[in-house]
Parts: C-alpha cells; structure tokens; sequence
C-alpha cells in the first residue's frame, strides 16, 4: 500500500476552552480532494507517564482513586504527567514517590501509547518499575490515595475486576505480563 499524504490544514480554530481543555476545530483538505471538519483537543505538548510497580514480594502496586469521568474511585496504576524539563523516567520516579511511597532503581520502558488518537496527541510512557525503594514525595491529589498490593500470579484476575477498567492500565498491565514472563 502507498503512503499517504496527511491531509492540508485549511484552517485552525479554537471552538471552546475551560480552564483545562481546548477544542480545536480543523478543516482539512484529503489528497482525493475531498473536505472535511475535525474537532480535537488542542495538543498541549505535555505528555504522561503510567508504571507497573512490582515488588521483591511478588506483588504489583495499584492505586485506587477518584475519577471524574465515571464518577467512581477507579483500580489503576500510577500515573502523571511528565513536567517541563524532565524525561519520561523522571517523571516515573517522582510519580511513583508521590502516589506510592517508592521510588524505583529500574524503570523499563514498554511502549508509548495515545489514547483516541483522533481526538488526542498527548502520548504515554508505560514502565515496569523494579527494585522499589521507599521513600515519600508529596503530590497533587486532593486526598490521599489507597495502594492496592495485588500478588503478581493472579495479575490476570485484575482483566475480570469492575474497577479495573481504563484502556491504559489494562494495555500496560498485559506488556509488563509479557515481559515479565519473557
């Protein structure tokens, strides 16, 4: 199959905005002529990180936290966003110390994943993070969050768990198994 050309940009605009979010509309031209209007969140250029902690025990570490979109405490894996000036393991470490308690000696990049990539650009380093270390950094959540030490051979039963369902936690929970076991 031939590459492709993206489509021409005709126009950008911003449709909406909160404090938060902006909604970029775009009109786009496709090499067959054809035109059309996307709307997406307007690329911030801040990306993310999301780790897999496993302990010397055996264990993986969760944590269990409010989300707004569901309107429910959700079971996921740390995670936060990358700050100005630090690189993807950076981030996972300082993440790691606020959420858990633990900083990590190893950190494994799995795969940089976007979530919706029709509507989002932001991308996602997920880690394996290996030979933990306790130490506490203060973090930005309104309360503090549960950790959840969940054994790393029944990993699998997290897949059939109701709180356990953001597509990100679930994609990095199957590469950390794979690797794991590899």
């Amino acid at each position: 199959m031939a590459k492709r050309s993206p489509p021409q940009i005709l126009a950008k605009q911003i449709v909406a905005q909160s404090k938060l979010f902006s909604i970029e509309s775009l009109d786009l031209r496709f090499s067959n002529g054809v035109e059309r209007t996307y709307e997406r969140m307007k690329p911030s250029g801040r990306h993310a990180v999301m780790m897999v902690p496993v302990t010397e025990q055996g264990d993986i570490l969760l944590v269990r936290e409010y989300a707004a979109g569901t309107e429910r405490y959700e079971l996921g894996f740390p995670k936060g966003l990358i700050d100005q000036g630090e690189t993807p393991a950076q981030a996972a470490n300082r993440e790691l110390k606020e959420e858990i308690g633990f900083g990590a000696n190893t950190l494994i990049p799995l795969k940089d994943v976007i979530l919706a990539p029709s509507y989002f650009s932001s991308k996602m380093t997920l880690f394996v993070a290996r030979d933990l270390y306790p130490e506490q950094l203060l973090g930005d959540e309104p309360e503090p969050l549960d950790v959840v030490r969940w054994p790393l051979a029944q990993a699998e039963e997290l897949l059939t768990h109701l709180d356990f369902s953001e597509a990100r936690s679930i994609t990095a929970l199957l590469l950390a198994l794979r690797l794991l076991r590899a």
